[in-house]
């Protein structure tokens, strides 16, 4: 963790360093104390994209720095997830897979979820895992929840490929899955899962600054969130009723369900329930911002 951290703080340095030798005497930052709450600067986020492409880069190697099998963790972790839902909920508790093979249907679900999660939980550290980096260098402190956001669809991306090896494999053994082109709108479904775990992730993160139990609240609330997602069973499941508009409520059952649908072929796919996730998605990660915004000017002073 000491050797992160340090990787962490000299990388921005540097980063610091070069952009001050290269302006030289000509100004082109003044910092001022914010004065509102729209008082955003997504401006300088733009300016400071080549650090943010750089903590993404370090966010990837880092994780698997001191591993034995590194990367190949990416393949594994959701395998093994898969097969043990395998086992619980298809063998054991019988549940319904939509007419799919059940390790495709899991896996599905997984790879959604693990992208949502993973940018969830640590988004929700952000002021507190890199408050010794935010009291020495400045840069626009949204670039480090950014960042985790994309170093996470690096990881998605690798198990979207899994994902598809498997289903090809299953369609060579005959069995019927009918991909569409409603995949085209993997960017829709990515957008809404990456602003809902970046909206919730900032809200907790600054409510953390002051209340440091929310940080325990977050993973032990997260899991039990999955099994009010589509996730390791199917909406279709669900009758309709009370539990089933309470699920369909959940703004990660849309774009799950729609995933599942496009590459899959069963699932539920709406534009009305996909329209509300996106209007639920931008509301969160507004209000996400402003208060990230204005915790962060005060924040070292509590943390």
């Amino acid at each position: 963790m000491n050797e992160y951290k340090m990787e962490t703080t000299t990388l921005l340095e540097n980063y610091n360093q070069k952009e001050e030798s290269q302006t030289a005497e000509h100004w082109t930052e003044v910092i001022r104390p914010q004065s509102g709450w729209l008082d955003i600067h997504l401006r300088d986020v733009w300016r400071y994209r080549d650090l943010l492409m750089l903590l993404v880069r370090r966010d990837f190697v880092a994780t698997y720095k001191q591993t034995l099998l590194g990367p190949l963790w990416i393949f594994i972790q959701p395998i093994l997830v898969s097969l043990t839902y395998v086992v619980i909920f298809s063998k054991v508790a019988h549940l319904s897979s939509d007419g799919l093979p059940p390790i495709l249907f899991y896996l599905a679900g997984i790879t959604c979820w693990n992208y949502f999660a993973s940018c969830l939980n640590t988004t929700a550290n952000t002021f507190i895992a890199n408050a010794h980096i935010f009291g020495k260098v400045y840069f626009p402190r949204l670039v480090m929840p950014l960042s985790v956001s994309i170093s996470n669809l690096v990881k998605f991306f690798i198990q979207f490929g899994l994902l598809i090896i498997m289903v090809v494999w299953y369609a060579i053994k005959g069995v019927h899955i009918a991909v569409n082109a409603y995949l085209l709108l993997l960017p829709l479904f990515l957008l809404i899962m990456a602003g809902l775990s970046l909206g919730f992730g900032i809200i907790v993160s600054s409510l953390t600054t002051k209340y440091r139990d929310l940080s325990y609240l977050v993973t032990f609330s997260v899991q039990l969130l999955m099994y009010a997602s589509p996730v390791v069973y199917p909406l279709s499941s669900v009758p309709a009723g009370k539990l089933r508009t309470l699920l369909m409520a959940n703004p990660m059952s849309g774009p799950i369900e729609a995933f599942k649908y496009a590459l899959l072929g069963k699932g539920y796919f709406s534009w009305q329930l996909l329209g509300y996730d996106f209007s639920f998605m931008v509301l969160v990660l507004l209000i996400g911002i402003l208060l990230f915004n204005r915790i962060e000017k005060t924040f070292m002073d509590t943390v």
